[in-house]
């Protein structure tokens, strides 16, 4: 999975919006009240920079959180990959990525607070159109199925398919998880759900 590494080598995620000021600066105010009471001036002086800067690259306040959450979510993703010297079989490390990757986004403050503030900026991403951060994942995913598809541990099919699929399930199990749990009972806890989808994708995978 070349395009995949850990540990800070050659990651898809690594650009200049990786140590963006401005995104800082829009991560901190969101973290803080939510992307609804968030504004360019609030971001650009958190940023240190004029609101004239930041016209110049984003409209408004959605176009601007919408880079910021594709920063985030690929960040996630590939530091969630198993490190480039793993020389586990494909589909293993493939697995293990993607769960941890569910946990990880999960976790994730920014996720936290958008999903408890404004719910409905997930929502195209859910019922109507793949985002960036969305195809992102697609291309990093159906690279690593075309290797494991080589090293023959990952079945074969067509490969956007597949990984639009896998990218399905994962994407279910990331987003309504808290559906589905209940605290209360250990076998219906977040990490039994994560075990189950790790059983998911291992079957879906194998030959």
């Amino acid at each position: 999975m070349t395009p995949i590494r850990h540990n800070g080598q050659d990651k898809a995620s690594d650009n200049a919006s990786d140590t963006d000021p401005v995104l800082d600066a829009a991560r901190d105010c969101v973290l803080a009240v939510g992307v609804r009471r968030t504004t360019l001036t609030d971001v650009a002086r958190r940023a240190g920079v004029s609101r004239m800067t930041l016209y110049r690259r984003w409209p408004d306040v959605r176009t601007l959180v919408g880079d910021l959450m594709t920063r985030e979510w690929i960040a996630v993703a590939v530091d969630a990959m198993p490190a480039a010297d793993d020389t586990r079989p494909v589909r293993e490390r493939v697995v293990d990525g993607l769960v941890a990757g569910a946990a990880a986004f999960r976790a994730h403050p920014l996720f936290h607070k958008i999903v408890d503030v404004d719910p409905e900026l997930l929502l195209p991403y859910i019922l109507d159109r793949r985002g960036a951060s969305q195809e992102a994942l697609l291309e990093l995913l159906a690279t690593a199925l075309d290797e494991g598809h080589r090293d023959g541990s990952v079945r074969r099919t067509r490969t956007d398919l597949q990984a639009r699929s896998v990218l399905l399930v994962v994407q279910s199990f990331t987003l309504s998880l808290r559906t589905m749990t209940d605290e209360t009972d250990p076998e219906l806890g977040e990490a039994a759900f994560l075990d189950e989808l790790r059983t998911l994708l291992e079957r879906t995978l194998t030959p």
